[in-house]
C-alpha cells in the first residue's frame, strides 16, 4: 500500500509539473495577434521582444499567482474542514485589496506608486495576520469556525470601506481604483517575478511538508489531538502562511477569486482527498489553470482584454452555486 501511495504521488506530481511547463511553454505562444515563431526560435525583432518582454513575464506571474492561490486554498479547506473556504471568504483578500486601495487613493499619482500599493497590500494581509494572532491567545475562542466568522466579519468591513474610498477619489483615483479590483496579470519586470518567486516558493514547500497534518486534521480536532496534532498551532501556522501566500499575490496582481475554490475542487475528484496529492497537484495546477485563463482573457475579444479576475469570477460564481446545489 505504502509503496503504491508513494508510485501515485510521484505519478500525480510529474503530471502536475508536467501541466504547468506546458502551459508556460505554449501559452505566450498564442494570442490576438500572432507571432513569427521563427523570430522567436532565432531571437529577432519584433516577435522576440514581445514574446520575452510581454508575453513570457506574464505567463509567469499566472503561473506563480494560481499557484499560491490554490494551492493556499486547498490549505483553507483542510485546516476549516470546510470545502468552501477560500482566501477570498477568510477576509485576506479584502484585506489586501484594502490596503492597496488606501496606497492608490492617497499616494500621488505623478509618481511611481507600485511599491507603495504593493507594500499597502501587505499591510493589510498583516492586519489580518495579527488580528488571528490575538484571537489565538484564547484557548477557548480560537477555533476554525472563529476564523470563518472573523473572515466574513473583516470581508465585510473592508468591501464598505473601498466603496467609501472609491467614492471620494476623483475621477482619475477611481478609476484606478476600479481597474485594480478587477484583478489583471499584467508584464511585469522580471526583477519583480524574482521577488514574487522569492515568496511563493518557499512558503509553498512549507505548505506541501503540512500534507500528512492537514490529513490528520481534516478528520477533526478530536481525532487529530488524540494523534498528538495541536490543531490550535498548526491552525494559526498555516493561516499565516497562507496569508503570505495570498497578500503577496493580491498585492501585484489585484483581487483574483475563486481559483482556490475551483482548482482543488476539480482535481479532488482526480487525485481524491489525501493532501499528499492534492496539495502538489493544486499548486501546478492552479499555476497552469491561471496561466490558460489569462491566456483566454487576453485572446478571445483581442485587441480588447477582459481582466482575469473578471474571467474567473465569472467560471467561480455558477461553480460556486453547483457546489451549493450538490451538497
Amino acid at each position: 500500500m505504502a509503496t503504491e501511495l508513494r508510485t501515485r504521488a510521484r505519478t500525480v506530481f510529474v503530471l502536475s509539473l508536467l501541466a504547468a511547463a506546458v502551459s508556460v511553454a505554449v501559452c505566450p505562444l498564442v494570442g490576438g495577434s500572432g507571432l513569427d515563431y521563427g523570430n522567436v526560435w532565432a531571437g529577432q525583432s519584433p516577435d522576440w521582444p514581445i514574446f520575452a518582454n510581454l508575453r513570457l513575464p506574464r505567463a509567469l506571474l499566472a503561473l506563480l499567482a494560481g499557484a499560491a492561490l490554490s494551492g493556499s486554498g486547498a490549505m483553507f479547506q483542510a485546516l476549516l474542514r470546510d470545502a468552501l473556504a477560500t482566501p477570498s471568504s477568510l477576509g485576506v483578500t479584502a484585506a489586501s485589496a484594502l490596503g492597496a486601495v488606501v496606497a492608490i487613493a492617497f499616494f500621488p499619482s505623478e509618481t511611481s506608486w507600485f511599491p507603495v500599493v504593493w507594500i499597502s497590500a501587505l499591510a493589510g494581509a498583516g492586519a489580518v495576520i495579527a488580528l488571528v494572532a490575538a484571537l489565538s491567545r484564547s484557548h477557548k475562542r480560537f477555533s476554525a469556525f472563529t476564523l470563518l466568522l472573523t473572515g466574513i466579519a473583516v470581508n465585510g468591513i473592508c468591501s464598505a470601506l473601498i466603496l467609501l474610498l472609491h467614492s471620494l477619489a476623483g475621477i482619475t483615483k477611481a478609476f484606478q481604483i476600479t481597474h485594480w479590483l478587477m484583478g489583471g496579470i499584467a508584464a511585469v519586470e522580471y526583477p519583480v517575478l524574482a521577488l514574487l518567486a522569492l515568496v511563493i516558493v518557499p512558503v509553498s514547500l512549507w505548505v506541501l511538508r503540512l500534507a500528512r497534518v492537514l490529513n490528520v486534521i481534516s478528520y477533526g480536532e478530536a481525532w487529530a489531538a488524540g494523534r498528538g496534532v495541536d490543531c490550535r498551532r498548526v491552525t494559526l501556522r498555516g493561516f499565516i502562511a497562507g496569508t503570505v501566500l495570498v497578500g503577496t499575490t493580491t498585492a501585484v496582481t489585484g483581487p483574483i477569486a475563486f481559483v482556490g475554490l475551483i482548482v482543488p475542487h476539480l482535481l479532488r475528484r482526480i487525485v481524491g482527498p489525501d493532501y499528499r496529492l492534492l496539495l502538489p497537484a493544486s499548486i501546478f495546477g492552479g499555476g497552469a489553470f491561471l496561466v490558460v485563463c489569462d491566456t483566454i482573457s487576453r485572446s478571445v475579444l483581442a485587441p480588447v482584454e477582459i481582466p482575469v479576475g473578471v474571467a474567473t469570477a465569472l467560471l467561480g460564481g455558477p461553480f460556486f452555486v453547483w457546489i451549493l446545489w450538490s451538497r
